[in-house]
Parts: C-alpha cells; structure tokens; sequence
C-alpha cells in the first residue's frame, strides 16, 4: 500500500473552504486541466453514500471512475474511496483546519497500483514516478485551482449571489465557467438543445429552429451566451460559413427578442464574441476603441454583436467578451498543437511573424466573473492576455515548456492546401490585440506571461 500527503493553505476561512468542496462544480475545477475527462455525474453534496462518476482516456479505452464518499463532518472532515477504476483500491481523505484567517486543506490519500505485485515492481523500477509523479502533479493543480478560485469569489463576496442562466454551457469555457460560479453559490442554470436532464437545473431551446419559451427564462439576474458553432474544426466551404454565422447571430437574435420582451429584465447581458472582429493587422496595436477589419470573420463579430444591440437599448447592461485564443490542453488551439509538438514537429507557421493574442482559461473564466459582478462593466472587452506574442516566440516557448525541439517550420502555402480559407485565417493573420478596458478597470490577470501560462494548462512546472 502507498500513501500520499499533500497540504495546502488558503486566505479564507474553513467554513468558506468546506463549502467550496461541497458545490457540485468542484469536481469539474479540481479536474487537471490537461486530463480529458468527462464528466458523468456528480452528485451534489459530499454526504456519505453519494457519487461521482467521470470516463477518462487510458490508451486506446476510456477508465470510468467512481468515488463515493465515506465520511462527512463539516466543516473540518470528508472522505471517499474508489469503488471502481483503474487501481486496485484508492482511499482519500480531506482533513480541514483554521488557524486565523487561514484554512489548512491536508490530502491523504492511500492506494494500491493495480496488477499487485507486477504493479510494484514496474512502479519500483521507474522510481515510484510512474504513479506517484501523476498523484503530485494533480494535487498541485487542485492546489492552483481551489486558492485562485477562492480568492475570486472572495471579491464579490459582499454581493448577492446570482441566478445565472448560460448557453453554450457545454462547451470548454462553458463547462469551467458554470463550475466555476457553482462553486461561488450562484445558482446556475443550463440552455440545452436536448431534453432537460430530471431534477437539473435546465432549460431547453432550439435556437435552429427558433423554439424558446420565453417564460422560462423569467427571472434571472444574468444571461451568459457563449454559444456558437466551432470555426476551427474543419475547412470551410459555403455551407459551413453559413452555420458558423447563423449559429452565432440567430441564436443571439433569439435571446434578444426574450429579453426585451420581458417585464422585469435581467441585470446583464454577456455575449461572446471574438478578436476575429479586428480581422488582419499586421503590427498595429488593437484596443476596444480599433476599427473593426475586413472578411469573413469581421463580419461574423459585427453581425454577432448587433444582434444584441436590442438589449443593450433597452436598459440591460451588456457585456461583448472579444476573446482571444483560449489556451486548453484539452481543446482549442494549443489541444490541437500539442501533438505533432510533442513529437518534436513542431514549430513556426507562415513564417511566425503573426501576433498570436492568447489568454489563459483561467483567465477567460476570471475575467468573466469581473465583468458579471461589476455592476460599471459594459459595452466590449477584449479578453486577451496583456503580452501578445509573434507566433515563432509561441512556439519557441511551447517547445520549451515540453522539452522538444520547435523548430520545422509549417509554410504558409502548404497551411493554405491542407486547411483552406479556415487554416489561413485562424493560423496566419495578425492580431495584436490589447485588453485596455480590463487593465483600466483594474482586473488582475492571472497569466500576463505565456510561458507560466502554458505550464499551468500543461502541469509542467518549474
């Protein structure tokens, strides 16, 4: 049997900390961010007897994995164990203590690798890192993750908590952003195109179609749209222009027509967007105040956003979220880098000279939530990280981080004949677009640097 201990110290107190944990949406964000796991159930309360269940990839077959918890004294003690997944018994206990304003959370865990003692050996024989080196490499995530999300919601916390309702929940920053504002105590609720799970906070529309029961929507503090077909996923052609703007603009015409013909009206209106509305430019430097560019992706942004203007018009504070690329080992941009650069293919594109304008996930949900709880917020954002870097440093810096070469350049022609018009605009034109409105008002990023930024998607730290 191995054992494993690990002690974290939060800035808030244990009554704070314990009902963080007990939030459904704590499972989703102590979830490494580079695991592609999905989530199956969670149930929403730590009390003995209760279940999360998650698949994760383990080779060519996805594991499923079931904690069920054994133990429940808040706001000082729970436990669970394993009771299906890929080791032969894993036992977790969460030990909570305050001394002052600060929360000492200590992880115990005990465990056994599987196929005994041909486990052990092959454990023993790699230096005990095998396992152990992915143990440690979680915790320190779950560590990142719970003193940066508490020291969030430790900003707003002399606000009310909301009744928030998202589109596109289901998505990457979809997913992080409704466990993150779980874990705060709002109370969160879903737009889903399927049938309404039972007894879960969600509500179903068919943007395509146009079906919305408008009463449905009553009474929400907040409506987030982060909705929209994906723009990177494979070449365009005509039809596939067509769905990446109407998926955008007709769903966002949809939402708007709800909302204005409410009686009460929510507080906030926040709309993705993206920096594609800036297009092409070179070397300029792009804040919210830039004109907007030229093509396809311009024209998308500016219809995107107009069908919002209703809104805003009629006395709901608005928020348009110009986001740039989002860094996620487990999807966007960099998920899809990082296989040829972990082989040691990687390297500059078009000639690298592009400004590439990123921002963290952590970041892109952080920045959300200031622009939700800052009643002054409104208008547009350019969600990006205050360093813009040239897509050559992105790689470098990449490579770097993984500890491969980044050098085998990918010609710009030779992106053009593989991806066509999507490859040429996602991957070779230049934004270098400044987040003006959110330094001005005072948001603390917590990645201004890509290469802390990158490490912390990856869990590849110093």
């Amino acid at each position: 049997m191995y054992k494993y201990k690990h002690e974290t110290e939060v800035e808030a107190d244990v009554e704070s900390t314990f009902a963080w944990f007990e939030h459904e949406g704590s499972f989703r964000r102590l979830m490494p961010p580079w695991e592609v796991a999905e989530e199956v159930r969670a149930d929403d309360s730590l009390e003995v007897g209760s279940q999360r269940v998650f698949r994760f990839p383990m080779g060519p077959v996805k594991m499923t994995w079931v904690a069920e918890h054994t133990a429940y004294d808040p706001p000082n003690f729970f436990a669970d164990k394993m009771v299906k997944g890929p080791f032969w018994s894993w036992n977790h206990e969460h030990n909570l203590s305050q001394s002052g304003g600060v929360t000492k959370v200590v992880d115990d865990v005990s465990y056994q690798v599987p196929f005994g003692p041909l486990g052990n050996l092959v454990d023993k024989i790699l230096g005990g890192m095998l396992v152990r080196g992915r143990i440690s490499r979680m915790f320190t995530a779950r560590e990142l993750r719970l003193k940066r999300d508490l020291k969030r919601h430790s900003d707003f916390s002399e606000q009310e908590r909301k009744r928030i309702l998202v589109a596109g929940s289901s998505g990457m920053i979809g997913t992080q952003l409704v466990a993150f504002l779980d874990t705060g105590g709002h109370e969160v609720w879903r737009l889903v195109r399927r049938v309404p799970a039972e007894g879960r906070n969600e509500i179903f529309w068919d943007p395509e179609n146009g079906e919305l029961d408008r009463g449905s929507i009553e009474g929400f503090d907040a409506i987030i749209h982060l909705g929209g077909e994906g723009i990177g996923d494979r070449r365009w052609n005509k039809k596939r222009k067509r769905n990446i703007k109407d998926s955008r603009v007709e769903s966002t015409k949809l939402l708007s027509e709800a909302i204005c013909s409410m009686d009460t009206k929510p507080e906030c209106f926040i709309l993705a967007s993206a920096i594609g509305w800036y297009g092409d430019r070179g070397d300029e430097e792009l804040d919210e105040e830039s004109q907007i560019g030229e093509g396809f992706l311009p024209e998308v942004c500016k219809e995107w956003e107009g069908a919002a203007s209703k809104v805003e018009e009629s006395g709901v504070r608005t928020v348009y979220l110009r986001s740039g690329i989002v860094l996620a080992a487990t999807g966007g941009a960099l998920g899809k880098m990082l296989l040829p650069f972990k082989f040691g293919a990687g390297g500059p594109m078009g000639g690298g000279k592009q400004w590439m304008s990123w921002i963290s996930l952590d970041d892109e949900i952080y920045a959300i939530h200031h622009l939700l709880m800052s009643q002054n917020s409104k208008g547009k954002y350019n969600l990006s990280a205050p360093r813009p870097v040239r897509q050559k440093l992105f790689a470098r810096t990449l490579g770097r981080v993984l500890r491969r070469p980044a050098f085998a350049p990918l010609p710009g022609f030779v992106i053009k004949i593989i991806f066509g018009e999507m490859g040429e605009k996602l991957t070779l034109d230049s934004q270098r677009v400044l987040p003006s409105r959110l330094v001005d008002e005072g948001y603390e990023f917590l990645h201004r640097d890509l290469e802390p930024a990158l490490r912390d998607s990856l869990g590849i730290w110093k």
